[in-house]
């Protein structure tokens, strides 16, 4: 019986450069929370390549946890995890209180380590859940982190930083709308393995292109280092302080959740559906990297959602793709000169390139909910508010700002709050009261009620 393209190994060149493109995809993602944490401590520059380096090499761990597996942890799909980006606010809060800045990254990585260990334990109760996500909440929650990943991809195309003089200039814009054309020309006439990695080639391009307007920065690759490595607790032993333990708990329960959602969704785009055990290894490897990374200097590690579009794109679904990608992380977290190799990739590049990564998880989100049973207003009431409710953060930036700061953590994440609310909407319209004996024949909420249709001759309600 042939593999499941998940499980298959593909030839080495394939993997690598398929690696590799995974990498590319999601380092600005990786590299941006250490980098805002490690500027309002006010390491200097050397330390803030030290602190970046390690969030790398705590990644490409993470990776390989989630996507090789051991005993009951990670969930073997092509997933990659990397600094989730929910934990900058709480963390930079957590320096804004600290009196001696030194104390402040000992005081985060001991919170880290709590929140990591804690959600260890919760992984098999919270997986769970996944009984309440049928067609009708994983396409809308699929929809969102698209949706919610496409400004990223439109603050990129703009530039480095708000702050500089060409943020949104015309050559950024063009630089992003040129990759983007190569991306869709290579996807358009080419075939084969050219292909499959379009995005890869687009960037390079993009980034050859953006030489003469001066855009393209070499000097990171002139100022690194050839050999580095995270030297364990480097910026001292970790603190445990219960105001900063409880806000990073609270931050664990929001990647837990988008992560969840995350594996739902990818397990529908390379259909090998994510199950319940599938979804608790998971979180388990999200966790247990999370709880291992401040060893090592790094941060809370989640689920990268980006690299679901890399994968609905390319077709590509082996998880050795994704775990040799997991070893460039740790090979740039070891060598700081290969890191650089990444990061002269201009933003507005990026930019081109992410509007067709996250565009594409979108598009699958809205395949899922074709078959969600959009025929039924039950169905599209829940769809229509649960993501009017996910885009609030996007379109209304300052909605919550009288909430409390912990609060603001959940609330803040479109994703976090659309999935509830669309787990509650279809609790209630499809399970409740008249909705639930409408939708009595089906046993259990992910099932499509195909079999059922044989044996009571109509098709059961949609839920």
């Amino acid at each position: 019986m042939a593999d499941h393209p998940v499980d298959e190994k593909l030839p080495a060149p394939k993997m690598a450069t398929t690696g590799l493109q995974h990498v590319a995809a999601m380092y600005a993602g990786v590299v941006a929370p250490p980098l805002i944490v490690g500027a309002a401590v006010g390491l200097t520059p050397a330390e803030l390549t030290f602190l970046t380096g390690a969030c790398l090499f705590t990644a490409g761990l993470a990776t390989f946890l989630q996507t090789v597996g051991v005993w009951k942890i990670g969930a073997r799909l092509p997933f990659v995890n990397g600094v989730t980006f929910a934990g900058v606010a709480p963390m930079t809060a957590i320096v804004a209180s600290t009196d001696d800045k030194k104390d402040a990254l000992p005081i985060i990585f001991g919170a880290v380590i709590v929140a990591g260990l804690l959600g260890f334990l919760a992984a098999p109760f919270f997986s769970k859940a996944v009984r309440f996500f049928p067609p009708v909440v994983t396409g809308t929650v699929i929809t969102l982190i698209g949706v919610s990943l496409l400004p990223v991809a439109f603050g990129w195309a703009q530039g480095a930083s708000p702050d500089a003089d060409d943020y949104g200039s015309a050559v950024n814009l063009g630089l992003a709308a040129i990759t983007l054309l190569i991306v869709l020309l290579l996807r358009r006439f080419t075939r084969g393995f050219v292909k499959q990695i379009a995005v890869l080639l687009g960037m390079v391009a993009g980034t050859l292109i953006a030489v003469p307007f001066g855009v393209t920065d070499f000097s990171p690759v002139a100022e690194a280092d050839l050999v580095g490595f995270p030297t364990p607790f480097h910026f001292g032993a970790p603190q445990f302080q219960l105001a900063a333990i409880v806000s990073l708990c609270v931050v664990m329960v929001v990647s837990m959740t988008e992560s969840t959602a995350d594996m739902l969704a990818l397990g529908e785009i390379v259909e090998r559906p994510a199950n319940e055990k599938t979804i608790a290894a998971g979180l388990r490897a999200d966790t247990l990297g999370s709880a291992l990374a401040p060893l090592f200097n790094g941060f809370m590690c989640s689920a990268f959602a980006q690299n679901i579009g890399l994968v609905a794109m390319t077709r590509i679904r082996s998880r050795f793709v994704v775990a040799t990608g997991g070893g460039f992380l740790v090979l740039m977290g070891l060598c700081p000169v290969a890191a650089s190799l990444i990061a002269v990739v201009p933003r507005p590049v990026l930019g081109g390139a992410g509007v067709v990564l996250f565009g594409s998880v979108a598009a699958s989100g809205i395949q899922t909910l074709a078959k969600a049973g959009l025929d039924r207003d039950n169905n599209v009431l829940i769809v229509a508010v649960s993501l009017a409710v996910g885009v609030i953060p996007i379109s209304a930036p300052e909605f919550y700002h009288a909430f409390p700061e912990t609060a603001r953590i959940v609330l803040d994440s479109g994703i976090s709050t659309g999935c509830v609310v669309a787990v509650l909407l279809n609790l209630v319209f499809n399970h409740l009261g008249r909705g639930g004996r409408e939708a009595a024949d089906v046993t259990h909420p992910m099932e499509t009620g195909e079999d059922l249709t044989a044996t009571t001759g109509r098709a059961p309600a949609a839920s």
